[in-house]
């Protein structure tokens, strides 16, 4: 069992859900969060002072999968959010070590599903 993190461009996250469900993966959680990396904001002038923006808007996917579906989710979330620019994102991968279903009790791979 893995856990998938990925922090992408708001505006990447239709094409990555797409993507995602054609490798029939339907089941994640989207959180919309702020963040910098290499593109390290920007500069904006608003009423002659000058802000400076440094924590971008992102969206963060959080899925958890089977081993079976690391691979086809990280090449569905890079066919999805890939630009080739700086800021289209990363995908962190972590090992779960218990997964368990509140509605069933259920534990393990199959709570994942």
């Amino acid at each position: 069992m893995k856990k998938i993190e990925a922090v992408i461009q708001p505006e990447a996250l239709e094409k990555v859900k797409e993507a995602l469900f054609d490798a029939d993966i339907y089941k994640m959680t989207v959180h919309r969060v702020r963040g910098c990396g290499q593109q390290r904001g920007y500069s904006e002038s608003y009423r002659g002072k000058i802000y400076q923006v440094n924590l971008l808007e992102k969206v963060k996917l959080e899925i958890a999968v089977n081993e079976e579906f690391v691979k086809p989710a990280i090449n569905a979330i890079i066919k999805g959010a890939r630009t080739g620019n700086i800021g289209d994102g990363k995908i962190l991968v972590t090992d779960l070590n218990q997964c368990v279903r509140i509605r069933t009790g259920e534990e393990g791979n199959g709570a994942i599903g």
